[in-house]
């Protein structure tokens, strides 16, 4: 019996990647422009999973250039240009797919994330109400419709102290110049905070984390904030490292020093990631696993967008691989 499509994309999901390709080279596409964008669809595939990434896009635009509202290679050319940072490109894909009915849910949750980036926040609650009206328990909705709450909170609340704390000549503010308890100053000098810049990059939970330092040190330190109209942790979404002082004084897991070296300097790409989890380690600028344990939970959730959703993705990936995110001694 000849081999048809579909066997190839049994091929496909089956692994059998070598046979799915000589098999997709001997069908013919004269039956149309439907059966010639899926079988460029499935050469997609073959090149995704063989991990490479640009001729699947390729093969998926080429698709898509045959048939515009083929919403398998819409969908996995968007997640790919996503991946790659090709904003524009990978939101016009995923809008594609809302053309269809039913809608691709992770198109939708992807999409949100993409105008939760652009600013566009109400058309990134309208994806997720979208996606809660049809499946009203969906848990990954939910908690992206919190973070996205989160977010827009922060865009109204943080606007004005950010800008006040933005200036240069206050953030350089030596910390010895102001009142502070010796425990408070202690703790801070241990931790490597020397001015009004550092305590504004570091959050609540990482300042807790230190040993001596308590709930009274934490008060006192808000107290002085509050008096000139700042806040713990208020530039950590916009320095380039603000963990840095801390990553220093860090110590390392003795889990991750007995991992495999070639398991540490795997991607992060090769973790089953969420797009809103990739984008926000991409922002930070980590690339392998090495580099990934060596972030703390606090600071990765002080990131833009990056809640808890995605924590505990992260979390789940790196427990199969016996490694866990840093903690603080």
């Amino acid at each position: 019996m000849p081999m048809t499509l579909d066997d190839v994309a049994a091929l496909v999901k089956g692994g059998d990647l070598d046979k799915a390709a000589r098999q997709l080279e001997t069908l013919s596409t004269s039956a149309g422009e439907e059966a010639a964008a899926k079988k460029l669809y499935l050469k997609g595939q073959i090149h995704e999973r063989r991990g490479e990434i640009l001729p699947a896009i390729e093969a998926y635009e080429e698709g898509l250039s045959l048939d515009p509202n083929h919403v398998d290679c819409a969908f996995r050319a968007a997640y790919l240009h996503d991946l790659r940072g090709n904003d524009e490109r990978a939101t016009e894909l995923y809008e594609v797919c809302t053309t269809v009915s039913p809608v691709p849910v992770n198109a939708l949750l992807n999409l949100s994330v993409l105008y939760e980036e652009q600013g566009r926040l109400e058309e990134a609650e309208c994806c997720i109400q979208s996606v809660l009206d049809e499946y009203p328990e969906h848990p990954r909705a939910h908690l992206f419709m919190k973070d996205l709450d989160a977010s827009m909170n922060m865009v109204c609340e943080d606007a004005d102290p950010r800008q006040r704390a933005e200036r240069p000549s206050l953030v350089d503010t030596p910390l010895s110049d102001f009142e502070l308890s010796v425990r408070s100053r202690n703790c801070l000098k241990q931790m490597q905070i020397n001015t009004l810049g550092d305590l504004l990059r570091i959050s609540e939970p990482e300042l807790l984390a230190f040993k001596n330092f308590g709930e009274t040190s934490l008060n006192e330190i808000k107290a002085m904030l509050s008096q000139r109209g700042l806040v713990i942790g208020q530039l950590a979404a916009s320095a380039s490292d603000p963990f840095e002082p801390l990553r220093q004084a860090s110590y390392v897991d003795p889990a991750a020093a007995s991992a495999d070296p070639a398991m540490l300097s795997q991607p992060v790409g090769s973790l089953e990631l969420s797009v809103r989890a990739r984008r926000c380690l991409q922002r930070l600028g980590v690339t392998t696993l090495a580099e990934l344990i060596q972030r703390s939970e606090a600071e990765l959730l002080s990131i833009k967008n990056f809640g808890q959703t995605s924590l505990d993705e992260i979390r789940r990936e790196l427990g199969a691989r016996g490694l866990s995110l840093r903690g603080l001694r």
